[in-house]
């Protein structure tokens, strides 16, 4: 586009087909130029140092770091940093914490290419962008600020960060691997999980998880297919 910079942006997401469908999509815009792609937490990490990005979009669910706690390195190695979530993850649980862990933008992946060509160029501007969706969970969230936090709320990120590995399939080893801590302080999250939800096995954490939309119930069906990248 004549007379208007190119947005420069890293792409993160663990799966190459939606990368694809996504880089396409996002290229649609003639402002907007995919840059670098990662298909994990780490290399997010290690993209965005190497070509330091306009914005950087980040998935939450991907091995080797998920996207929200890359969202939390990213923002301290750079605190001008520009991240835009893009998930399947429902807004109501997690837009409010991708905002405190530092991202600017947080929208779905049912979103149309508008609207994702939209919240790219606020966010290269620095300003915050979310969906209606994400602005009436972050309302409600302000608004019950000191009255009673709801089950998933009553965790801490970490917390929801082991019930989702849980949920997914994960033992406690890989867990412990892929968040770069000990057995033992997996299982004393797992704990914490248990008595927080009033829960009495991974069974029920499962159950738990597919019942608020923590974690899709088929994930390599819904969130690799072309056709649930953007409506």
């Amino acid at each position: 586009m004549q007379g208007q910079s190119v947005i420069r942006v890293l792409l993160a997401d663990d799966h190459g087909l939606v990368r694809a469908g996504l880089k396409t999509i996002l290229e649609q815009a003639p402002d907007i130029r995919v840059v670098a792609e990662a298909s994990n937490g780490m290399e997010a990490i290690q993209e965005f140092e190497r070509v330091r990005p306009d914005v950087a979009i980040l998935d939450i669910s991907m091995p080797m770091m998920d996207g929200m706690e890359a969202v939390k390195r990213l923002i301290s190695s750079d605190r001008n940093g520009r991240i835009l979530v893009l998930t399947m993850h429902p807004e109501r649980y997690y837009a409010v914490r991708a905002l405190k862990a530092g991202a600017l933008g947080y929208i779905t992946k049912g979103t149309s290419s508008q609207e994702l060509h939209s919240a790219v160029r606020a966010v290269a501007r620095g300003k915050r962008y979310l969906s209606n969706e994400g602005i009436d969970a972050v309302t409600i969230r302000m608004m019950a600020h000191g009255m009673d936090t709801t089950p998933v709320e009553s965790l801490s990120d970490r917390e929801l960060q082991v019930l989702c590995h849980i949920a997914s399939g994960y033992k406690v080893r890989e867990i412990a691997e892929e968040l770069g801590v000990g057995t033992k302080t997996v299982e004393t999250y797992r704990s914490r999980i248990l008595r927080k939800l009033c829960l009495r096995r991974d069974a029920d954490i499962c159950r738990f998880a597919f019942e608020h939309g923590l974690v899709p119930v088929a994930p390599s069906s819904q969130e690799s297919s072309p056709s649930n990248l953007m409506k």
